[in-house]
């Protein structure tokens, strides 16, 4: 057995089992060892019956069986078993569905481990389908046991059996690829001892030891396959644009451009007409990272002017249709101005109208091309493309981007992100990138009031959206979940070690489905409300987006997929529901979706939680408006995984090669890891020294991988 070998091999994986791993994306031993859990179950923690405080939350009980099991039939298709457990303080009643197999399991006498939730039911305590193993003198318990991801036909118990029998046959097999002087110095255990220890932890520390070893790996690997695309980008080579004056276009504007917009566009030219260069030099790879509103549209506009002026082609692609008509609107009359011809191309464009677009592209005579997806299709043809720009560049995997760039021969290209990242984060995220940050706001800009508030002012706020509503504006209520769901109660853990853990006792989530449908139906049956969520068709999203942003809909309910940065300057009112169960860095993103008109514009903070933590979050947003500092707070406060994460991501899963790494709040591992990478590459460039033979193949291995699963 090795990393290779397929699921099937593993003893219990038939053809059905296989299928349901196979959806899951674990198709070799190496998938499953690498599927890791989301969380774990602190089972090390034992209470005892008459433990009062420890009533309705899920502990461990050690009991011992008091009563034979008996099985009822409650109806055709469902029957209960009912036992008693007990141990010195007290006597609880044990109750399983569908489940009478056990009653050979639970003989009277012997000693289990259960993890439940006791219940007082009259004076009665209850637990009702509790996990359970045998207590035995020969094993002792895992004190953390953990709960993973789960998909269509596996539970935790039988995923778990198979990763342990996976793991069980590392010894036999595993290279540690990381250099042993690499390892030393960074205080990290083998890849041996962290890779059981993420499955099986032996205690707190040896897991916590586990998670810092694969932490590493990943931000190592990631550090070096940055280096190798950088070296790569230099072998390219696109055309240098010689005139790079770009007051016709300013002098066209109603505003006069901030610094931090001119130093971007000075940097931008820097690139596209290196000092020295003549005919041809390194494509720009740039990113243009500003807050919501700074003007990053000003910068792609002035790259696209500066190439379209010296007579190439330049494509900008947008992640939606509405935002993608947005550019094409803004951007249309001032190239109209300076004769530079401009058109759309989107998936709803005319097919007669498509075909004479086309034509003109691969003709020359369209000199600005502005879309979606629509522009990397195959019929897609340039004449002379050299400048590639991507909007909103989190909603395009890596092969997208390189697939635009590719219509020319040779094309410089510059991507757009809304989403300040903390310094401390930028050069990981965007390593193989140059940056510049717009961190200037347009003066005149007003604020937007932010308020937090619970659900006892649940009527003021419904008068206080009716009123914005009546005065012409429009209103934004972002929702964390599509629709309501119960509680996956085998999920439910009390240690997690990757990520902030939720606070106890947090509210109800509020579902974007029944909250739109309860507003229209209940609340304001005269006002026009929508609802609009990710599992919808992009063509109804986009629908649904423009009937908003054209103003014939008041009230729009959403989840986060309004963060992509469609303009709506008649929305003047965010409200974020359950506000505690989004980041920081999310919740400035959507408080960006209004104030992008005249009047004052307001966002308000829904949030019924008690914790400390959510309230020190809360009163962040209220008293913070920079989104860098933002930014920073958040990395402080959660760890890199909300600016991962898929509802806020910076960049595609696929695109960053990350996963545990994606929850790593310890910025000095990050830097440790980037810094031994520059170390080894220093020393070794190439990787062909007989110490980094198995680096080498494990860093092609990754990148191989990635780029076929990249999309």
């Amino acid at each position: 057995m090795d990393f290779n070998t397929p699921v099937k091999e593993l003893y219990g994986v038939g053809e059905k089992i296989e299928k349901y791993l196979h959806s899951g994306g674990l198709f070799t031993v190496k998938d499953l060892i690498y599927h890791l859990p989301r969380a774990y179950q602190n089972r090390g923690d034992i209470r005892s019956i008459d433990d009062i405080s420890a009533y309705n939350e899920f502990h461990s009980y050690i009991l011992t069986i008091a009563s034979e099991p008996k099985v009822a039939m409650i109806r055709r298709g469902m029957n209960i078993m009912k036992l008693r457990a007990f141990d010195e303080t007290g006597v609880v009643n044990i109750t399983y569905f569908n489940q009478n197999y056990l009653r050979d399991v639970f003989t009277v006498g012997s000693t289990f481990r259960f993890w439940g939730r006791i219940t007082q039911e009259k004076r009665t305590l209850c637990m009702n389908s509790p996990s359970y193993e045998p207590v035995l003198q020969t094993r002792a318990l895992a004190p953390l046991v953990p709960v993973y991801p789960l998909f269509s036909g596996l539970n935790q118990k039988f995923l778990a059996k198979l990763i342990g029998e996976a793991v069980g046959c590392l010894p036999s097999f595993l290279v540690d690829y990381l250099p042993n002087d690499v390892r030393l110095k960074n205080e990290l255990c083998t890849l041996g001892y962290a890779l059981k220890n993420i499955h099986m932890p032996e205690s707190e520390a040896s897991l916590n030891a586990a998670i810092k070893r694969l932490t590493f790996d990943e931000l190592f690997i990631f550090a070096l396959s940055l280096s190798k695309m950088k070296t790569v980008q230099k072998t390219k080579t696109a055309p240098v644009i010689m005139d790079t004056d770009v007051s016709p276009l300013l002098s066209l504007l109603s505003y006069t451009p901030t610094n931090a917009q001119m130093k971007a566009i000075r940097e931008i030219s820097l690139d596209i007409c290196p000092q020295g260069a003549t005919f041809s030099c390194v494509p720009m790879n740039r990113i243009v990272v500003g807050d919501v509103g700074s003007g990053k549209t000003l910068c792609a506009a002035a790259a696209a002017y500066m190439v379209c002026k010296n007579g190439y082609q330049c494509a900008l692609m947008a992640p939606t249709e509405i935002l993608a008509f947005q550019h094409y609107e803004s951007l249309f009359p001032l190239f109209e101005k300076l004769n530079i011809s401009c058109e759309l191309l989107t998936g709803s464009t005319p097919a007669k109208a498509k075909r004479e677009t086309l034509s003109r592209l691969k003709s020359g005579k369209t000199k600005l091309i502005i879309g979606t997806h629509a522009l990397i299709q195959d019929s897609v043809e340039f004449e002379s493309l050299a400048l590639a720009i991507t909007d909103e560049q989190h909603r395009f995997g890596a092969k997208q981007r390189a697939t635009l760039s590719e219509k020319g021969m040779s094309a410089h290209t510059l991507v757009m992100s809304a989403t300040p990242i903390p310094r401390t984060l930028s050069f990981m995220i965007y390593g193989d990138l140059d940056i510049s940050l717009i961190d200037e706001m347009p003066p005149n800009r007003k604020r937007v009031s932010t308020y937090v508030v619970d659900e006892g002012y649940r009527a003021r706020l419904n008068a206080f959206i009716k009123k914005q509503v009546d005065e012409g504006h429009q209103v934004y209520i972002v929702c964390p979940t599509v629709e309501e769901k119960r509680e996956d109660m085998d999920n439910v853990s009390d240690y997690d070690p990757f990520s902030l853990a939720l606070e106890d006792n947090q509210p109800p989530l509020k579902a974007a489905v029944e909250y739109a449908e309860d507003l229209q139906t209940n609340v304001f049956p005269e006002l026009n409300i929508a609802f609009i969520h990710g599992k919808l068709k992009p063509k109804e999203k986009d629908k649904i987006m423009m009937e908003f942003a054209n103003g014939s809909i008041n009230v729009l309910v959403s989840t986060t997929v309004i963060e992509v940065g469609v303009n709506v300057p008649n929305a003047t009112l965010m409200i974020v529901e359950n506000a505690e169960r989004f980041g920081l860095s999310q919740l400035h993103q959507l408080r960006g979706r209004v104030g992008r008109g005249n009047a004052q514009s307001y966002c308000v903070l829904v949030s019924d939680s008690k914790g400390e933590k959510s309230k020190e979050r809360l009163n962040i947003m209220r008293t913070i408006y920079d989104g860098y500092t933002i930014a920073e707070r958040d990395l402080q406060m959660r760890g890199p995984g909300d600016f991962f994460a898929s509802g806020s991501s910076i960049r595609q899963s696929g695109d960053m090669g990350l996963g545990i790494a994606k929850s790593c709040s310890d910025t000095e591992l990050v830097h440790s890891a980037f810094e031994a990478a520059r170390l080894v590459l220093e020393k070794d460039p190439y990787l062909t020294e007989e110490k980094h033979k198995s680096l080498k193949a494990e860093l092609e291995k990754t990148i191989n991988e990635k780029s076929s699963t990249i999309n």
